[in-house]
């Protein structure tokens, strides 16, 4: 259990890939601790001099649930909810951050941090079965809107944002945000399929290609999510979240 990162294979044509892989069983729901983990895992990553790309990937049954929610509730105290909004703000930066681009490659359900860190991502490859959701206000929270925005046109994201709808990756595809859809076992293939014609080009222009794409983007998205993010501390001071999670917990986390 935990965020592990491997060097794609031994061929020459996946040299300079790096595979990050989240592994929290049984939903990928991740703790504090697994936010800055994988945060880590991004930056160490993209400051290898030899990567030129990062893969970011999940293993298990999706790709990822968003925080632990019974970790925030077995807290008496602020410090879990705290923990857990500061460490989505550093994972979702780390992504963006990341001195190479980065390819989300998911596969079933990314829900909440999930679509903190594929908004972020430099390219989305998608299993035939995934879909991407925020169901933040039936848990009690606000954010990551931010990242949702980058995915679908403004009056599609307030919608899905109000209802916790859910939408499909052929769905994303239409609308050009994600870049292949595949069937489940041809996720890594496709994936690394991409990553290979990335790898391929100048690592030190890619390094600056990154920089300067983040540079011109009209969103400074590190700020916009930390906005967002005070109105989850609000719900919570004004008692409006608790009760949205117990009632998570009581239904078994569904």
């Amino acid at each position: 259990m935990g965020v592990s990162t491997s060097i794609a294979g031994t061929e020459e044509a996946d040299d300079g890939i790096a595979v990050v892989t989240v592994a929290y069983p049984p939903v990928n729901a991740l703790p504090v601790a697994g936010w800055y983990e994988l945060a880590r895992a991004l930056r160490e990553a993209g400051q290898d001099p030899g990567v030129r790309v990062v893969v970011l990937e999940a293993s298990g049954r999706g790709f990822n649930a968003g925080v632990d929610i019974k970790e925030i509730q077995r807290d008496p105290g602020p410090q879990s909810l705290i923990g857990a909004n500061r460490g989505c703000a550093e994972a979702f930066a780390a992504v963006y951050e990341c001195q190479v681009p980065v390819i989300a490659a998911v596969q079933g359900f990314c829900l909440g941090g999930g679509i903190g860190l594929v908004g972020n991502a430099d390219a989305i490859v998608a299993a035939e079965d995934a879909v991407f959701g925020l169901p933040e206000l039936d848990r009690g929270a606000l954010g990551a809107a931010t990242h949702l925005a980058r995915l679908v046109p403004p009056h599609l994201m307030r919608p899905l944002y109000y209802t916790g709808r859910t939408v499909s990756a052929a769905e994303l595809h239409r609308f050009g945000t994600v870049w292949e859809v595949v069937p489940r076992e041809r996720l890594r293939e496709a994936a690394m399929a991409l990553a290979r014609r990335i790898a391929a080009k100048d690592g030190y222009l890619l390094r600056l290609a990154k920089e300067a794409i983040n540079g011109i983007d009209p969103v400074d998205v590190r700020r916009s999510y930390r906005f967002e993010q005070g109105f989850t501390f609000e719900a919570n001071l004004a008692g409006a979240s608790d009760a949205h999670r117990e009632a998570f917990i009581a239904a078994g986390g569904k």
